[in-house]
């Protein structure tokens, strides 16, 4: 239940009169779709193309002109969220379901019911609330597709600054205090097992070479070469700024130590040379950071092997002209898909890829492979889209999927891939798609 006032009013009014298209089922539009998509499928493309299912939300988008009316159920709320300073929205979820593919000349209507609003849920870029709706379109009084949509209406989160008094101590003890003597005169100091020389590294009270507890230690060069490294991007880390790249550098005494990477750490990689660095954070606790010094060498880079996959592997790069011209020839005008400085100023780093594009990736992608596998008649009839991280111009959004079921009937049989488009944040999509196919 919402504390918000006026929502429960808005769900109880249930399911909107139909709304019609601006627009027939047309040509042009269909065309300025496939070419900003690149949708290939010959049955949506010539003289009389039919539509593909992906578009069934773009002929009832309002367009450019903000007004809306009272009764549409999400602006109605996204207006009540906004008079609340939850001004930003993020796609979420949109699982659509098509009986049929439309044709040119056909009128669609929409009917909306507002669902749910839940919160407010403090989520990774900032509180807000999650905004359900369903809607149905409508052919004369024929259901032609439906949709549940999911949208996060939020405050952006300003970025905290980062408290290093809130770093996280390492417990100090008889066996380590050895160390952190030394960091604190800028020494990098690793144990040594006095009886038989071993040295070892994190420091522990028995030798794990002799089992002799004699213990010392001598002070290393302070340099080495990553072994391996990592960038940290969540979860908060206490008195660490995100992202936040660690390394695992081998020195050139032979034992290997983990730390945080300073300074630009953009042209870190394996066999990389580095530097130890004490990094003081008050009086009493100094720690053994690194540092990236000179020029890179050429190490051999093992490249585990791709997991195989039903589907091959598509790589699509993003470019703001791909997301500019997929919001508009989805006739989606949020400003979060065309400005970027309007973007910023909403929470995001710049613009992104909107939801409708993103479903019209998902099924070209599933829809190539699919005729090629089943022949061309195959239809796609439901797609189950879940959105995580953003799809950012000058990243690479990769689609691996693979087949879930297979079933077969008198009447032909049904297909159900899932679907993962990944950018380097993580998950941009996550999809199920169903696939089916005469007999």
């Amino acid at each position: 239940m919402t504390i918000l006032p006026g929502v429960d009013e808005m769900i109880a009014r249930g399911e909107t009169e139909p709304r019609l298209a601006l627009d027939a089922v047309n040509v042009p539009m269909i065309r300025h779709w496939t070419e900003a998509i690149g949708e290939s499928d010959p049955r949506f493309s010539g003289e009389a193309p039919l539509a593909p299912p992906a578009m069934a939300q773009v002929w009832t988008m309002y367009g450019l002109d903000p007004a809306r009316p009272a009764s549409d159920p999400l602006h109605g709320t996204m207006k009540l969220l906004d008079d609340r300073g939850y001004t930003s929205v993020l796609g979420t979820n949109c699982d659509q379901t098509y009986a049929r593919f439309l044709q040119p000349g056909e009128r669609v209507a929409i009917t909306s019911r507002l669902e749910s609003v839940v919160g407010p849920k403090q989520t990774g870029v900032g509180e807000g609330y999650f905004v359900t709706t369903q809607n149905t379109w409508w052919v004369g009084t024929e259901a032609v597709a439906t949709m549940t949509f999911r949208v996060l209406k939020y405050k952006p989160s300003a970025p905290a600054a980062v408290d290093r008094s809130k770093i996280v101590r390492p417990i100090r003890n008889r066996d380590n205090a050895f160390f952190f003597d030394g960091t604190a005169v800028d020494e990098l100091r690793i144990q040594q097992c006095n009886a038989c020389k071993e040295l070892r590294h994190p420091p522990g009270p028995v030798c794990p070479s002799c089992h002799a507890m004699d213990r010392g230690y001598v002070v290393s060069s302070g340099r080495g070469t990553v072994f391996s490294w990592l960038v940290h991007h969540a979860p908060a880390v206490p008195g660490r700024e995100l992202p936040l790249p660690l390394v695992l550098v081998e020195l050139e005494e032979g034992v290997r130590m983990v730390g945080a990477v300073v300074g630009d750490a953009s042209a870190v990689q394996i066999g990389s040379p580095m530097e130890v660095v004490f990094d003081r954070i008050d009086d009493e606790l100094t720690l053994a950071a690194w540092r990236l010094v000179g020029a890179e060498p050429e190490p051999e880079v093992v490249v585990p092997p791709e997991p195989e996959h039903d589907l091959p592997t598509w790589e699509l790069p993003i470019t703001a002209t791909l997301v500019v011209s997929t919001a508009l020839a989805t006739r989606d005008f949020q400003d979060v898909h065309h400005d970027r400085e309007l973007a910023v100023q909403r929470g995001s780093k710049d613009i992104f890829l909107n939801i409708l594009a993103t479903t019209g990736f998902v099924q070209r992608y599933v829809g190539e492979w699919a005729r090629e596998r089943f022949g061309p008649d195959v239809r796609i009839r439901a797609c189950a889209l879940r959105l995580g991280a953003p799809a950012y111009p000058h990243d690479t959004l990769t689609f691996t999927a693979d087949i879930v079921s297979e079933i077969s009937g008198d009447d032909g049989s049904e297909v159900v891939v899932d679907v993962v488009g990944a950018v380097l944040l993580g998950n941009h999509v996550n999809a199920r798609v169903t696939i089916v196919r005469a007999s």
